[in-house]
């Protein structure tokens, strides 16, 4: 009987429904969780002791799973701790940071398979580190500036002698008036470099402009890779194709022999189990890695091209080659 697969991952994250539903369909003991749940809905009891390592139990009023029992664990973006709403600002702060190192740092030390460690995750969505081990991995990157000061993005256009981008180093969503807003990339005209006012507010990244003629979203997972071309419908998706995902289409490819070395040691190094990269695929059909999303979406690239994503994820899990 295989060992049960921990899922930690939001209630209302439906691409892990499917992967649920490939686990469970192959008859697989599935325990979800978020950690939204915690403490209201979601109990922890771990124990050490010199004799013994962490032992324990994960439970739910329907559900219990003992954490020595766990054979592997898909985490994916789980919600934030809820807690009671008598408590105020600063009690809240304090049992967010206890429940984190306690029900996190439990969690943390399961020695099973994990799609992803959070630990790697963390560490892995810096772009700055994605950069520098893609290099050193021998992808093709752009060149790319990360700064505060209007002079040193003058210095970087008059350098690279061509167009140039700005995009979020971090996260490009934002909540703004209970609104959801994305900041996406945007590509310098001379207005832009001769204006840079409220550069100094934060970090920025510029890159220079790769010429397109198409990208490709490359879903590794485990030592498989699925490979899609994103064509742009539109001047909006050509500059960023998160910005009008309706004129897009798809088409499977495959992955250049120095792309796919390249990509394997970056995930090595990052030591990543899954990931969502994305390239810009310039006219002469060279690769320019951009970044490597350790949570990146899947399931709309799966449903465009048919590519098993739900079950490579499911493979990896119950450690199925």
């Amino acid at each position: 009987m295989s060992l049960p697969v921990l899922v930690i991952a939001a209630n209302d994250d439906w691409p892990t429904d499917r992967v649920v539903t490939e686990l469970t369909g192959r008859g697989a003991e599935v325990f979800r969780m978020d950690t939204a749940d915690f403490p209201q809905q979601l109990s922890l009891t771990g124990r050490i002791d010199r004799a013994h390592g962490w032992r324990g139990e994960l439970a739910t009023v329907h559900r219990t799973v003992a954490l020595p029992r766990v054979g592997a664990v898909y985490y994916r973006a789980p919600g934030a701790f809820q807690f009671l709403k008598a408590m105020t600002g600063p009690e809240e702060r304090f049992a967010a940071a206890q429940a984190r190192a306690g029900l996190g740092g439990v969690l943390s030390v399961l020695d099973c398979r994990w799609v992803n460690h959070p630990t790697f995750m963390a560490r892995a969505e810096y772009k700055p580190v994605q950069l520098d081990a893609a290099r050193a991995c021998g992808l093709r990157i752009p060149a790319t500036l990360i700064t505060n000061r209007a002079d040193a993005v003058r210095r970087f256009a008059a350098d690279i002698s061509g167009p140039l981008i700005c995009k979020p180093v971090a996260s490009p969503v934002l909540i703004e008036d209970g609104r959801l807003k994305a900041v996406y990339t945007h590509r310098l005209t001379p207005d832009d470099l001769a204006d840079l006012r409220g550069i100094d507010t934060t970090a920025h990244l510029f890159q220079a402009w790769i010429d397109k003629s198409h990208e490709v979203r490359l879903t590794v997972v485990g030592s498989r890779m699925f490979a899609a071309e994103v064509h742009a419908g539109s001047d909006a998706a050509h500059e960023d194709w998160r910005a009008d995902y309706g004129s897009l289409t798809y088409a499977t490819t495959t992955v250049p022999p120095d792309v796919e070395f390249g990509m394997r040691r970056l995930m090595e190094r990052l030591q990543l189990v899954y990931g969502a990269a994305d390239f810009v695929v310039d006219p002469a059909g060279r690769w320019w890695f951009l970044e490597v999303n350790p949570c990146g979406q899947w399931d709309w690239i799966e449903g465009a091209t048919g590519q098993p994503i739900a079950a490579a994820i499911a493979d990896e899990l119950q450690g199925v080659s």
